[in-house]
């Protein structure tokens, strides 16, 4: 199978390589080598794994920067939504990185080059492949450029992010039931009062939250619940919360 042209790919994506051979490896997909064994050609699997983990850092770091007033819940929102795997095949897709692909005969005829999953992974084994070859610097110059349209689309603030909505998206793939909320407490005056409201799934307390209306503090329970779940996968999956 014949190589891509790798200057028309360093052109299209905009970095030009002291090492070309890191960006052909970028490329490379494994079904290519369950193939053609004999190319003796590296697939992109392990500068995907570098790419990734650079990804994570560069965006955490740029939020940081860029909402000094954003809550740890709502930037990792932003994180999740900035690198995942339909996201970054679309930056791949509009890169044109599909073109480039170095693909098994049977992946070639079944889509691979617009595959989804082909796609995400690509862009991370480019992330890695600029990372080793240009450094972290440039590597953070080009994950910035690449994403910034999709971090446009999502906004100006992370406020605007629908906490409640977003716990409830949450729940009902994890459990196939929304939470419940319940008021627990209220301290204060009439006109001052302060509530305490829990989150739960089932018997378990998801996230705890206080504010000077009930809304306030559901939406405070909904993004502590969104911060644990998110920052612990694992979380809430004792058998007295499952629904079997």
């Amino acid at each position: 199978m014949k190589l891509p042209d790798l200057e028309a790919a360093q052109a299209r994506f905009g970095i030009v390589f002291r090492d070309p051979t890191v960006l052909l490896e970028a490329l490379v997909h494994r079904s290519y080598n369950n193939e053609y064994p004999h190319a003796a050609l590296p697939d992109n699997e392990r500068l995907e794994f570098l790419g990734d983990a650079a990804l994570g850092l560069v965006v955490a770091r740029w939020l940081y920067d860029r909402f000094p007033l954003g809550r740890e819940g709502q930037l990792t929102e932003i994180r999740a939504a900035l690198v995942k795997r339909d996201t970054l095949a679309r930056v791949a897709s509009d890169l044109e990185i599909g073109d480039y692909l170095l693909l098994g005969k049977g992946e070639e005829a079944s889509g691979g080059r617009t595959r989804e999953q082909n796609l995400a992974r690509a862009f991370e084994a480019l992330v890695g492949a600029v990372l080793v070859d240009k450094g972290f610097s440039v590597a953070a110059r080009f994950i910035k450029r690449s994403l910034k349209p999709e971090l446009t689309l999502l906004g100006e603030e992370p406020v605007t992010i629908d906490v409640k909505s977003r716990l409830q998206q949450i729940v009902q793939a994890r459990w196939q039931r929304p939470p419940s909320y319940k008021t627990v407490g209220a301290e204060g005056p009439d006109h001052a009062k302060v509530f305490t409201v829990e989150v739960h799934m089932g018997r378990e307390v998801l996230g705890v939250g206080r504010g000077r209306s009930k809304q306030l503090a559901e939406k405070e329970a909904a993004l502590h619940a969104v911060e644990t779940l998110i920052g612990h996968p694992e979380a809430g999956s004792s058998s007295e919360s499952r629904t079997d």
